[in-house]
């Protein structure tokens, strides 16, 4: 089914005092694939800064600004309407020995390589060896994934966006970024490439055209088994036709909303309000 959705996200930084200035980047802006076609777009900053736009290493549109004027409070909100069709996706699928060809690890080397930030740690990664070692590698990502869900509980609040894989696995508890992270330092603990995807979701399953809905960012992954296949382990589903993806990278640092440098003001603290409308 194709849609078609409206997603306003503001978002920005309130300052105690005036800062003397800020660089910052902004990746808001959907990605136009096979599957979503990016009707309009556009990114509204306040106040109004110089602005340099351009496409990233992994693919991803960033909006790069710089503020040089006095200014207690960044505004900046990104407005899209983009028509989403996803199919469902068949994997080619990939075996062991395609997986650990030299040639193939070489090329996925930045897909595979498990900092510590995605290191889920060594109880988890013995459980995906295990896996591994009795499954295929698709069979091995729904195993690995559904105990993640089985030990994961999602509750807002309890992460930010430094915790580690590892320190959530020892919780048992985080949200859709964390679920993804640890899901990826697993799978590339036994040799499957896994990427990050950031984007939007609909929060509703059955959502009335023209009605806006309060959302908020969203991820899930890719891993390979052939080709890139997409998974949602927070949702334990394929993204859908609410599915609005935004950036991919190695993990959330690639493909943070917004982040950036300013000069004096103080503590900063950041608001987030994000409105997504199913339009067709």
């Amino acid at each position: 089914m194709t849609r078609q959705i409206r997603i306003v996200h503001h978002t920005g930084y309130a300052y105690p005092q005036n800062v003397l200035g800020s660089h910052n980047e902004v990746r808001m802006t959907p990605r136009a694939s096979r599957e979503q076609w990016v009707i309009n777009s556009r990114i509204d900053i306040h106040p109004s800064p110089w602005v340099l736009s351009y496409t990233d290493y992994w693919g991803t549109r960033v909006t790069a600004f710089e503020i040089r004027e006095k200014h207690a409070r960044l505004d900046v909100t990104s407005t899209a309407t983009v028509e989403v069709t996803r199919p469902p996706e068949v994997a080619p699928g990939a075996s062991w020995g395609e997986l650990r060809d030299d040639a193939f690890t070489d090329r996925m080397t930045e897909m595979l390589s498990v900092s510590e930030h995605v290191d889920p740690g060594d109880e988890l990664g013995r459980f995906a060896a295990r896996v591994a070692a009795a499954y295929s590698p698709a069979e091995t990502v729904l195993e690995v994934v559904q105990r993640i869900r089985e030990k994961v509980r999602y509750v807002p609040g309890v992460t930010h966006v430094q915790t580690r894989a590892r320190d959530v696995w020892t919780a048992g508890a985080g949200v859709c970024q964390d679920m993804v992270h640890v899901a990826i330092g697993a799978l590339r603990r036994v040799g499957i490439p896994a990427r990050y995807v950031s984007g939007y979701l609909m929060p509703s399953l059955d959502p009335q055209p023209g009605e806006p809905r309060s959302a908020q960012s969203h991820a899930w992954l890719q891993y390979w088994d052939g080709a890139w296949i997409g998974l949602d382990p927070t949702n334990d589903s394929a993204p859908g036709e609410f599915h609005v993806e935004v950036g991919i990278g190695r993990d959330y640092s690639d493909v943070p909303p917004l982040r950036g440098i300013y000069s004096g003001g103080g503590t900063s603290k950041m608001y987030v309000e994000v409105e997504m409308t199913v339009l067709d």
